[in-house]
């Protein structure tokens, strides 16, 4: 049984930064893509960021480009996403999804395996 666990979350001020942690169980990360999504209070699910499963290739959205920078260590089965300079609409239940297969995605139905959320609160 495939398992993500989320870490790292909490509360930071504006212009803070934030390491989120993804550590996946039950099969080996190598061989798929990852993501990380948000959801913020009365909104839905949105993409964050991907990487392919070498970590060659990354994408993210243009709301937390050149501020977020997501990254993977295959050999510790573990994604991450780097979060500097927060702002406040940055705040939002942050999960880190399994991809079903190798190549970067940016919507979520291509995702099928998801993580139980960490929260991140950033205030002003």
């Amino acid at each position: 049984q495939v398992q993500l666990v989320e870490s790292g979350g909490g509360l930071v001020q504006a212009g803070g930064s934030l390491r989120l942690s993804c550590t996946v169980s039950g099969r080996p990360l190598s061989s798929y893509a990852m993501g990380w999504f948000r959801q913020a209070p009365g909104k839905e699910r949105e993409f964050v960021a991907a990487i392919s499963w070498s970590g060659s290739t990354t994408s993210c959205a243009d709301s937390v480009k050149d501020r977020f920078t997501i990254t993977r260590d295959n050999a510790k089965n573990t994604l991450y996403l780097k979060k500097n300079s927060l702002k406040p609409e940055d705040r939002a239940v942050y999960y880190c999804a399994h991809a079903y297969g190798s190549s970067l995605e940016r919507v979520s139905t291509n995702y099928g395996y998801w993580g139980q959320g960490s929260q991140v609160t950033v205030s002003s």
